[in-house]
């Protein structure tokens, strides 16, 4: 409960330090402001598919129904912050490119990785009542741990890209001033925060499943 406070409170903050007190960045004006979304919502993604595969790494190393727990629990809110991340990224596109979607080397990589995860899914809907399932779903993670830095970091950059550079580019500049980065600092925060809020909800979820199928059988 404490947890949720602090996060509600350090949202709170960071909305109004995005649509408030920060100043809009030059050229871009006013659209700058979902870059504060925008980017912890990916970081999120990303952090959640990366703690699904590890998660993946250790079922099968220990066969621990705990670590499928937050294997099954980390992929799906990936996934959800992926769908958040296409959303305000294509509400920033309509307004920058006149378009919702085109299919730029960034959208294409982040399409691709959606449709791994979707994969994931229906693997996970058609081996659930098979006992070597999570083994299966394991390696599945494993290997989709491998895939998505290559779609994330390294696909949308083997081609020319509408995408604006990263915060940090491969020069490894810094492409926002202090105040930008103050923003940007708190918003990753919240947003991780909230991420291991959901984790655990959905670990409850996972769990009171788990145990209802098994009284079932």
């Amino acid at each position: 409960m404490i947890l949720i406070i602090v996060d509600a409170l350090l949202m709170l903050v960071s909305l109004y330090l995005i649509f408030v007190w920060v100043p809009p960045a030059a050229i871009l004006g006013e659209t700058s402001r979902i870059v504060y979304l925008h980017v912890p919502l990916a970081w999120v993604a990303t952090l959640a598919f990366i703690v699904a595969g590890l998660a993946a790494i250790q079922y099968i190393r220990k066969n621990s129904i705990a670590c499928m727990f937050y294997a099954r629990s980390s992929v799906h809110i990936g996934f959800f912050f992926s769908i958040l991340t296409v959303i305000t990224g294509s509400l920033w596109a309509k307004v920058m490119w006149g378009s919702y979607w085109n299919w730029d080397p960034r959208e294409t990589s982040i399409t691709l990785l959606l449709l791994v995860y979707i994969a994931y899914f229906s693997l996970h809907q058609i081996m659930r009542t098979n006992p070597k399932g999570a083994m299966l779903e394991s390696v599945y993670l494993v290997v989709a741990l491998v895939a998505s830095p290559f779609l994330i970091f390294v696909a949308p950059r083997l081609y020319p890209s509408l995408h604006p550079e990263p915060v940090i580019n491969t020069q490894r500049a810094v492409l926002l001033d202090t105040e930008m980065r103050m923003v940007l600092l708190v918003s990753v925060v919240a947003f991780t925060l909230l991420y291991v809020i959901l984790l655990k909800l959905w670990l409850s979820i996972n769990k009171l499943e788990y145990v209802y199928n098994e009284d079932e059988s």
